[in-house]
């Protein structure tokens, strides 16, 4: 049975691939610093700080699937913090690849996260694409970093995969839980400008682009992991509320009082811009969920 390796399995993405993956017949396994050989999906341990892993964990699989990395938008982006989500996601990369060149092990691919604001914290009328070069602030030299550890895998003839993810839709938790808090309460109003796009993805396309990603060899490089349908933070908006038949007509929310409430990290509800599909669709992969109240009505109804 082909066994997948899943860094970061415990998050919101990891949760729903493990079990999309088990359903579809794989060998599931996760990485995680509380290891236990006796739940549904076999923990191995690994130790991102003190570079330390389960060398079983890497013998055993075929396929890696790297979603490991601080939230970025759980706290605020002090100098620490933005340290700590840089490395947690640049070492834990370094860490596999170290253990993988000592084993020798030919992987089938090493398939990584990554993220779209590789294009940086900008609101402009470019539709980005995977050619287009990382912004140079924090979320594009993050990214860029993140993605560069993962491209050492190369060098050992290994394929690699990186998915640049945008905002993921899911049923519990997440950012749309915390979007809908006002929208149910009545009061659902666009934030800064309102003009800013959110490129987005239904958590099930999410997994399914993963699970292309191990059976189809031809996708190697980077995919911007999005969904063909261009949406601003406030036609997003009007879209919840209409989905939950509640208002939508409140002052926007200022931009000054986000930026005094979240500092640096306001950026990424402040800014966005359109970002492409066409490399996923010329692999012919399928959009289950094209348009936003197609995926709205799935989630919330």
């Amino acid at each position: 049975m082909t066994q997948v390796l899943i860094s970061g399995g415990s998050g919101l993405v990891g949760k729903s691939l493990c079990e999309k993956l088990y359903s579809k017949g794989y060998d599931v396994a996760i990485l995680s610093r509380k290891p236990n050989a006796n739940g549904k999906f076999k923990t191995y341990y690994w130790d991102i700080l003190n570079k330390q892993i389960d060398p079983e964990a890497i013998a055993s699989s075929d396929y890696i699937i790297h979603l490991a990395g601080a939230n970025i938008a759980e706290k605020r982006w002090t100098t620490s913090r933005k340290k700590l989500i840089l490395d947690s996601r640049v070492e834990s990369t370094n860490l596999l690849f170290e253990e993988i060149k000592k084993q020798n092990k030919k992987l089938k691919a090493f398939i990584s996260a990554s993220a779209v604001g590789y294009y940086g914290a900008i609101t402009s009328e470019k539709i980005f694409t995977e050619e287009d070069k990382a912004a140079n602030d924090f979320l594009g030299q993050t990214c860029q970093k993140w993605e560069e550890a993962a491209e050492q895998f190369q060098t050992l003839n290994i394929r690699i995969t990186i998915l640049r993810t945008s905002l993921v839709l899911t049923k519990k938790g997440g950012a749309l839980s915390k979007m809908l808090i006002p929208v149910k309460l009545g009061v659902a109003s666009a934030i800064g400008s309102g003009n800013q796009h959110i490129p987005w993805i239904h958590i099930n396309d999410l997994c399914e682009i993963y699970i292309k990603a191990i059976e189809d060899e031809q996708m190697a490089g980077a995919y911007n992991a999005v969904t063909p349908d261009f949406q601003t933070n406030l036609s997003f908006t009007k879209a919840l509320a209409k989905t939950l038949n509640k208002p939508c007509f409140f002052p926007n929310v200022p931009t000054l009082l986000l930026k005094f409430i979240l500092g640096d990290m306001s950026k990424i509800l402040l800014k966005g811009s359109r970002v492409s599909a066409d490399k996923l669709n010329k692999h012919r992969f399928t959009f289950e969920f094209p348009k936003l109240d197609s995926a709205l009505n799935d989630l919330l109804k």
